[in-house]
Order: structure tokens, then sequence, then C-alpha cells
């Protein structure tokens, strides 16, 4: 049998049509079966070739979603807004785009599988605590942030962000969740890094409105 000479290509199609089915049908409603249909001539093999789970297919279609339309990007070189702005500005933008928002909310039961949720913490860190590392720099020396602690600071938000703020890690109900943003805002806030205003708390009320109560079991 011939070998795929793109199989870049191949990879694309199937997180085209996936991307397509999960933001239409919904994760949980949508098969391997379903994606396969989707693509002219491929496969159930051939999706298992390059994915070894819907759960994988889903990680990989949020991550290609963020570097389509990277926030921490988008504020770069920016010279209308300083540090502590730009902070801000990431976390809107991230919320802004509906389907990416969607998109979230649907993975959050995929972390209940500890290689994925080993793979987005090891990403998190790799990529997101530079962003953020280079934001808090950037505040610190144009004088809209104050803290001692840019470094451990662009470790632990994604940290928190993929294990503390998490039902799966941390069983929660909404409400709690919605309090664990409230402690993180206060101890950013202590750190130097007033990083939660109105705007932010109002954007993280409007996410809670939209995902369902967490499986407490």
């Amino acid at each position: 049998m011939a070998r795929n000479k793109y199989p870049e290509v191949t990879v694309e199609k199937i997180l085209d049509a996936a991307q397509k089915l999960f933001l239409e049908k919904g994760y949980d409603a949508t098969t391997i079966q379903d994606i396969v249909n989707e693509l002219d001539g491929l496969s159930k093999g051939a999706v298992y070739h390059h994915f070894k789970s819907k759960e994988e297919i889903m990680d990989a279609v949020g991550d290609r979603m963020f570097f389509a339309d990277n926030p921490f990007e988008a504020v770069r070189g920016r010279s209308d807004l300083n540090g502590l702005q730009k902070l801000r500005e990431t976390v809107c933008l991230n919320q802004a785009d509906p389907s990416r928002l969607r998109m979230t909310i649907q993975s959050i039961p995929i972390t209940r599988n500890p290689r994925l949720l080993a793979e987005m913490i090891e990403s998190n860190r790799r990529v997101l605590t530079p962003y953020f590392r280079e934001l808090l720099e950037e505040g610190n020396r144009d004088g809209s942030l104050h803290t001692e602690y840019a470094r451990e600071i662009s470790e632990l938000l994604p940290l928190l962000t993929s294990l503390w703020l998490l039902p799966s890690v941390f069983p929660a109900t909404k409400e709690e969740m919605k309090r664990k943003f409230y402690f993180l805002g206060d101890m950013l806030e202590k750190m130097g890094v007033p990083l939660m205003d109105a705007s932010i708390y109002k954007l993280v009320e409007e996410f809670f409105d939209q995902i369902p109560e967490p499986d407490q079991g």
C-alpha cells in the first residue's frame, strides 16, 4: 500500500471535519464514524493512524484553534497598551471567540483522561508560561505592574488553570469554581498583578452561565 506522502494534509482534513462537527453537533454527540463520513475516501483506520481517540482529536482541535488566533500574539507589539492592559486584553480576546469558547466548554470532560491531562499541563507550561512571563516583565518595566515574582507567576497561572480550576481534578460546583477565580484575582493583586477588574469578572460570570453544572461523581 502506498504511503501518504502528505500526512499533515490528512491530519488537517481530520481536524477540519472534527471541528465542524464538534461545533455543529457537540463533542459528545459526534462519533469517530461521523468524522470519517466527512472525509472523502478516508477510512476509520486512517483516522486512528493519526489519533488514538476522539479525545485526542478534540485536544488537537483546541490547540489548532488557539494557534490560529493566538491572543498573546495579537497584543504583542501593540504600543497603545501597557503590560497590564495586554494581559487583560489577552483574556478578553480569548473569551471573545464564541467558537473557541464552545470548544473550551466541551473539552472540560476530556481532562479526566490522565494522559491528555499530562499533555495539556506540559503544553501549557511550554507555550503559555513564556507568554505570561514576557507580559509580566513588560508590565514591571512600564510601571503598570509591580511584582517580584514574574517568573513564578508565569509558571503558576498555567498550572492552576490546568489543574486547580478543573472540576475533573478538583471536584467543584459552578459557584465554587467562580470563587476560585475571585481567590486567584485577590492573590495576583497581592503579588502586584491586578489582572482581574470588573470587565474580567463579567467575562467569568458569562462563562459560567454557559457551562453545565459539573458532575460531582
